[in-house]
């Protein structure tokens, strides 16, 4: 029998987020140009707000000994743990080899990564917020609407 399963998420327009949601996308916008996509020319970059108002930053690393690189949210959520920071948001940002702006959203390594801090380190939902080429956002209340069969034990 074939099931269905469900997500839930917004699609919001970026005028229509608040405040403190537009800040984080703004970080993640600046801090893009920093990231080392020699390779693919993709470069992706993230702004995590913390429970305790921080933002820390992270992009993508490319390495020619692939795949030795690392993926934005995963830098940036192995600093949070690092500092001691318990995520509460992140938006997260990429650019074509023509620096547009592009829609991506995590992968699986990397959700697998935030849905472990949101439930173990956290232990709150973390709302992801996915900028689109359009430059519409991706609203999703939880790291769990990203991963619907994740990895348990």
């Amino acid at each position: 029998m074939l099931k269905e399963i469900k997500i839930q998420y917004n699609l919001l327009a970026l005028s229509d987020l608040p405040k403190q949601d537009k800040e984080l996308i703004d970080t993640a916008l600046q801090i893009n140009e920093k990231a080392y996509a020699p390779y693919s020319h993709f470069s992706v970059s993230v702004a995590v707000r913390t429970l305790s108002g921080k933002i820390i930053t992270g992009v993508n690393q490319e390495n020619i000994a692939y795949p030795s690189g690392l993926c934005a949210e995963r830098s940036a959520f192995f600093a949070l743990t690092s500092l001691g920071e318990k995520a509460s948001c992140l938006a997260l940002v990429a650019k074509n080899q023509d620096k547009e702006l592009a829609t991506a959203f995590p992968c699986g390594a990397c959700r697998q990564v935030m849905l472990e801090h949101e439930r173990f380190i956290s232990q709150q939902n973390i709302r992801v917020l996915v900028l689109t080429k359009d430059m519409q956002v991706f609203e999703f209340p939880s790291i769990q609407s990203l991963l619907p069969f994740s990895f348990t034990f």
